[in-house]
């Protein structure tokens, strides 16, 4: 009896001790790990004011497991280096492609170079290709005329009539003898029924599912996906932008659901940077290691572009697109010209817009009037005040829906790929992105921003203001959940 009173006794200060240590335990994890100080301060004034609790609800939502989870899977890859190419130059030879007023890209290409530790690759070609219209027939005539192999990932593959002409020049390649490799994520491999990878099984066409999930329904907010676009074919003709393989893109045929959209043609040196970063995903999920001539062979110049991959995702490549895109809004002297369907930027790359604005640079965003993510653009639109008040310009196009993401500075610097303004493209998914110093090519997708930015309507800081309050309300609620969005 006398033993269970001095328990009684003490347990209060065991609990004291042990609650000191757990919250001592976790301030010190967040000032050892959170390199945001507003995030670090909100965490730690919830450690301390609700002792035990906040300390629970840091390690539950405070930790980005999301990189550490990444870094963790992709560690068994072996590393796939390319050949030696003759067509690598140094910062300092942009200066006989590049125009006399954008010298000054120089400074980016080396950040770039520095991030990525990859040099730039002259001799390249890259055309865009406008809608499915456009793109979805030269893709199937390249893997038409293909002779070695294929290597095609997506994120979205539809079972529908087009992505049954995709599985169709697909089998008909393996029939030839072609080396297929076909890879899906496996979130967006769900995004029709029957899912298109039962065909291609059943056809034979060796295919794999990127991150396969347990849940048995798809949904758009699923972590550590491969948004990456690439088709490669015998390693020399490369295909990337912002383009799934669904009908919906094809708007000539008039669909229920059209999304317009913008994909490129790459030929050239750089192709090699598709064919590894498909490579490196196709080892992660498969195990098989792509190499030999057929995959990544001797590659002649084709064009006079110069241009470098960017490979992104919480992995060993996180943040070096990010890194890319604050480069380019500091160096940038003229003009920024932002395409994008979903656009949350950080603090630091909202920042670097308003600054870029408020030197002089003339900044203009154009996204969809109507998103197809409706969390989404009420978040987005919470943010757009700050940025026309430093003087961006912001531009919202009619339906149907646009899909295409490009970023040109100055009329000669280009960003092309699949990533969005948004954290889940920039810091959660995996993604695959072209950076290109040609002013034909920058005048060329500036062309059709200008196209569409003709179409659209320009938002104004009045019309913003007098939006309901209630509308107001939701909207930065949502802004809150932007990094989940």
């Amino acid at each position: 009896m006398e033993s269970v009173t001095r328990l009684a006794d003490y347990w209060p200060h065991v609990v004291g001790a042990v609650t000191i240590a757990v919250d001592l335990a976790t301030a010190a994890h967040i000032l050892l790990r959170k390199e945001d100080t507003r995030a670090a301060v909100g965490w730690l004034g919830l450690v301390w004011l609700a002792p035990l609790l906040g300390a629970l609800l840091y390690w539950t939502f405070g930790v980005n497991r999301i990189k550490r989870r990444a870094r963790l899977l992709f560690a068994r890859r072996t590393p796939i280096a390319l050949q030696a190419c003759s067509a690598a130059v140094a910062p300092a030879a942009l200066r006989e492609v590049l125009p006399p007023d954008c010298y000054h890209l120089s400074h980016l290409a080396e950040l770039t170079e520095r991030v990525t530790n990859q040099p730039l690759m002259a001799g390249n070609r890259i055309n865009p290709l406008v809608n499915g219209d456009a793109a979805y027939p030269a893709m199937i005539e390249a893997i038409g005329g293909a002779r070695q192999t294929v290597s095609l990932a997506t994120y979205i593959f539809d079972n529908d009539r087009w992505g049954r002409r995709f599985r169709a020049a697909l089998r008909e390649a393996r029939g030839r003898g072609v080396e297929v490799r076909v890879l899906i994520d496996a979130i967006g491999a769900r995004y029709s029924f029957p899912p298109i990878v039962w065909g291609l099984r059943r056809d034979h066409v060796p295919v794999a599912r990127f991150m396969r999930s347990v849940m048995p329904w798809r949904f758009r907010y699923f972590n550590l996906r491969s948004h990456r676009k690439i088709l490669v074919v015998d390693g020399r003709l490369g295909f990337t932008g912002g383009m799934n393989i669904r009908g919906g893109a094809v708007l000539k045929e008039g669909p229920r659901h059209p999304v317009q959209d913008l994909h490129f043609r790459v030929e050239g040196p750089v192709v090699a940077e598709l064919q590894r970063a498909f490579a490196d995903d196709w080892q992660f999920t498969t195990g098989e290691v792509l190499t030999g001539d057929g995959w990544f062979p001797e590659l002649p110049r084709a064009g006079s572009a110069v241009a470098r991959g960017i490979s992104d995702g919480p992995d060993e490549d996180f943040d070096k697109l990010r890194f890319a895109i604050l480069g380019a809004l500091a160096c940038a002297h003229r003009s920024i010209r932002i395409h994008t369907p979903y656009f949350l930027p950080d603090s630091e790359l909202a920042t670097g817009l308003r600054v870029a604005a408020l030197r002089g640079a003339t900044v203009e965003i154009l996204l969809p009037e109507r998103g197809n993510l409706r969390m989404v653009q009420w978040a987005s639109t919470a943010g757009l005040g700050e940025l026309l008040a430093s003087g961006c310009r912001v531009f919202l196009a009619p339906p149907p829906f646009d899909h295409s993401k490009t970023l040109v500075v100055d009329d000669a610097w280009t960003l092309l790929g699949s990533a969005n303004w948004d954290p889940r493209s920039l810091v959660l998914n995996f993604e695959f992105n072209v950076e290109c110093y040609d002013p034909e090519v920058a005048t060329a997708v500036s062309r059709l921003f200008a196209d569409k930015r003709a179409a659209s309507r320009e938002l104004q800081a009045v019309e913003l203001a007098a939006r309901p309050l209630a509308a107001r309300l939701r909207d930065r609620a949502f802004r809150l959940f932007s990094p989940y969005l």
